[in-house]
């Protein structure tokens, strides 16, 4: 008797089908009547693959084979080869902003996701191969700045937009891999809008969401945004001016912090004045801003503790360099010149390191002489923990604490990020032409979106508790449930078909899968998960 990986399939079917993933693609791109499987079927099958095996995209059929992929979702291994799977992501190709606005606003609907506040990045994705042909109403690989830093591989760049309510994934889009990341924003927003109707919502993001044309397009939309104020346009001095102790104390603990006694917690203080954007024409109207002057205690421990290991370890190689100068390694000035150039370039200390060099009249060999200078050093440090966030909210919505609350959930899209290239595995990418990587994207980005509500919905469930004991082996610590951990318990499920009469079985090892299964309100025990 043969048995099959059930998993978290179930689970997987149950969402799609309330999201009706295979619906809106089908009602998207239709397909004949004869056919085997529609594209919507396949696309599910590939949300499936994703949250249950996520491996670079192939082998899909041994995958199918041995999970209980026929039983759930009704399709035979041999439907998921790879020419099938390629003509489904030909087809969606051309018909992606309309299924992702769609299963967006199912998802809001359906599990009454709140997008008052919407938190907006991007992020890259190294693609291995050349991409030399690519068509033009598609996102075009290229060379870029890419997170994992591999230059010598060609990127795509994706959008997404999370819910501060669970971060959940409602919009996504696939960008150039040359794309500034400015210059896509009001394309976002506008999309957003759209999926929120009448509700006004909030936009956070990074310091790449504020550029003159950004903040005019929304302002005229009405759309309120809080992003921080890149380093570069911050005025020469403004920190270094401000006092501390005048700045109003944030009632907030970081998640960080939660278990943490009162006094050992970072403390956060806002002040608050406003700010003139200017556009790039002497014509174009000024945008003023309210700028909420944000200082961080944590931030300003990390940046004295790292400014002293640099100072200590620029001390050590200069002392080194002293003793040095003359020898055959250091014969002369230039030399000592080129490693002191090297170091300051190494350990970032041009503000306040002072260096001279000198040859010895008798000796003809070169020496050194260097301090810190003290009152740079000190100048520095007066603007530790301080940044700035710049919003249009009306302050009788939000004072300066709120909106720095309100920006606090912005790793939240990072860490989706995170789950995107991590349990989802969205690369490496092994495609033949840019329509397909598009297509793929948005099939992972569904993935993501599905994975989030699971989580979500499993930590509503509990409440008021906050964590499940189970999820490790020999351990009985209360852990708060994510969706990488929810699926990983669950994959340990397996389904034994029947034989000679014999009923097909469910096999679950541990409690900690029967409780998931009750939380989600999922049934393993029905022939066939995707009947009504």
């Amino acid at each position: 008797m043969v048995e099959k990986r059930l998993g978290a399939l179930p689970v997987v079917a149950g969402f799609l089908r309330r999201l009706d993933v295979a619906g809106t693609v089908d009602r998207a791109c239709p397909i004949g009547e004869r056919a085997l499987s529609t594209h919507g079927q396949i696309v599910e099958a590939l949300i499936a693959n994703r949250l249950t095996s996520p491996l670079p995209l192939q082998h899909v059929a041994h995958w199918a084979r041995d999970w209980a992929v026929e039983e759930v979702l009704g399709l035979s291994a041999d439907i998921l080869n790879d020419d099938r799977l390629a003509r489904a992501l030909d087809a969606i190709a051309p018909n992606l902003e309309g299924i992702v606005g769609s299963v967006g606003a199912r998802a809001i609907d359906v599990f009454g996701l709140d997008v008052a506040r919407m938190h907006w990045d991007m992020t890259s994705m190294s693609l291995h191969g050349a991409y030399e042909e690519n068509e033009d109403d598609y996102p075009t690989p290229a060379y870029g700045h890419p997170k994992d830093r591999r230059t010598d591989l060609k990127q795509i760049q994706a959008g997404l937009a999370v819910t501060g309510d669970g971060g959940v994934p409602v919009f996504h889009r696939a960008y150039d891999g040359g794309a500034a990341e400015v210059s896509q924003v009001t394309t976002a927003m506008t999309n957003l809008s759209a999926m929120a109707g009448e509700r006004n919502f909030l936009l956070v993001g990074d310091s790449k969401l504020i550029s003159w044309n950004n903040v005019g397009a929304m302002t005229d939309a009405g759309v309120g945004f809080i992003a921080p104020l890149a380093a570069a346009r911050v005025p020469a001095g403004l920190f270094a001016s401000l006092d501390q102790n005048t700045a109003r104390p944030v009632e907030y603990a970081a998640q960080r912090d939660a278990n943490k006694p009162a006094d050992q917690r970072c403390s956060y203080r806002v002040l608050e004045d406003t700010m003139e954007l200017t556009g790039p024409r002497k014509r174009d109207r000024a945008h003023r801003l309210r700028r909420i002057l944000v200082h961080s205690s944590a931030n300003a421990t990390a940046a004295a503790n790292a400014r002293a290991l640099k100072l200590k370890r620029t001390a050590e190689e200069l002392d080194k360099l002293t003793r040095t100068a003359g020898s055959r390694y250091y014969p002369d000035g230039d030399a000592v010149t080129r490693k002191i150039t090297q170091i300051i370039s190494k350990r970032k200390v041009t503000a306040y390191l002072r260096t001279e060099v000198t040859i010895g009249p008798d000796t003809a060999k070169p020496t050194l002489a260097w301090f810190f200078d003290q009152q740079a050093i000190d100048a520095e440090a007066a603007t530790d923990g301080w940044y700035a966030l710049l919003s249009n909210l009306d302050p009788k919505e939000a004072d300066a604490a709120e909106v720095l609350i309100r920006y606090k959930g912005q790793p939240t899209v990072e860490r989706r990020y995170s789950d995107f290239k991590g349990p989802l595995a969205v690369t490496p990418m092994f495609l033949h032409h840019n329509r397909r990587i598009a297509a793929l994207i948005t099939v992972i980005c569904l993935a993501l979106l599905i994975f989030c509500l699971i989580e979500r919905e499993v930590r509503r469930a509990l409440l008021p508790a906050t964590g499940l004991i189970g999820f490790y082996a020999f351990d009985n610590r209360t852990v708060k449930p994510t969706g990488r951990l929810i699926l990983h318990a669950l994959s340990r499920i397996r389904y034994q078909p029947g034989h000679n009469g014999s009923p097909p079985k469910i096999l679950i090892p541990d409690q900690i899968q029967v409780h998931l299964l009750e939380l989600l309100k999922i049934d393993p025990s029905q022939p066939r998960w995707t009947t009504e």
